[in-house]
């Protein structure tokens, strides 16, 4: 038996995940999935996505993978369209996709700024456009933003990530009271350093392990496991009076 909860109001429910073939958003996947959830997710990367459905197949629903460019909003509006028809209407949204390349401040150009809140902003405002009519028809329903701890710290090498994530809890807080009459609730999640397999090879190094050693307050990794288990009691019934608020697990970042 696991050690964790169980929240039976994710049972059949539709959850709709962008990014999630990889890192955080594939751990989003299994949790769901686990939870007996009917997943839908998007990613560009097909081969990890396909894989991914494969190694779920034990789940209560097999999820549903389908290849998708978030900046492409048409083709996110088509994927959404694809999985409701395949699973009902969607009670839960979670806006995962995102990119934290590094790129210099003096080197962006118009073309790489809007790129970057594309990838990192922009599809979270018109995926919850395209619920909203869902989730008035379950009568409820969340949105779970996934931002990011990297512009509180005022980290240097991403400032239009750092923008875009900043903008994050900024959407969260202007849709809240309208989206909050249908009794949709909307939330920013948001990760500190999660140690991904990307993370580890990209920028985990020997002065990485020393800042998690200084600075985190509990020891050890914060892993996508983590996030995803935050995300299940944002999705469930178990927070319905939750809504308009950034809930970060960061392992207490100082």
């Amino acid at each position: 038996m696991s050690p964790f909860a169980t929240y039976p109001s994710l049972v059949d429910r539709h959850v709709f995940i962008s990014g999630g073939a990889s890192g955080i958003g594939a751990a989003l996947v299994e949790h769901f999935a686990d939870q007996g959830s009917r997943v839908s997710f998007v990613d560009i990367d097909e081969a990890n996505g396909k894989l991914l459905v494969d190694a779920l197949g034990h789940a209560r629903h097999r999820p549903r993978f389908l290849s998708c460019d978030v900046t492409d909003l048409d083709a996110l509006k088509a994927a959404i369209d694809a999985a409701r028809a395949a699973h009902g209407p969607i009670g839960v949204l979670i806006n995962n996709a995102a990119n934290d390349v590094r790129h210099a401040f003096d080197a962006t150009t118009p073309q790489d700024f809007d790129r970057n809140i594309a990838v990192n902003l922009r599809h979270h405002y018109f995926a919850t456009q395209a619920v909203r009519d869902d989730m008035r028809e379950l009568g409820a329903g969340s949105v779970i933003c996934l931002g990011s701890t990297g512009w509180m710290k005022k980290n240097a090498g991403y400032p239009v990530y750092a923008a875009a994530k900043a903008a994050i809890l900024g959407l969260v807080n202007g849709l809240a009271r309208e989206l909050g009459k249908e009794r949709i609730r909307i939330n920013a999640l948001v990760p500190g350093w999660v140690i991904t397999p990307k993370q580890r090879e990209l920028w985990l190094d020997a002065a990485g392990e020393a800042d998690i050693a200084r600075l985190q307050c509990l020891p050890g990794y914060l892993l996508a496991d983590d996030i995803a288990r935050a995300a299940l009691f944002l999705a469930a019934d178990d927070s319905r009076m939750c809504t308009g608020q950034q809930f970060i697990v960061d392992g207490g970042w100082a």
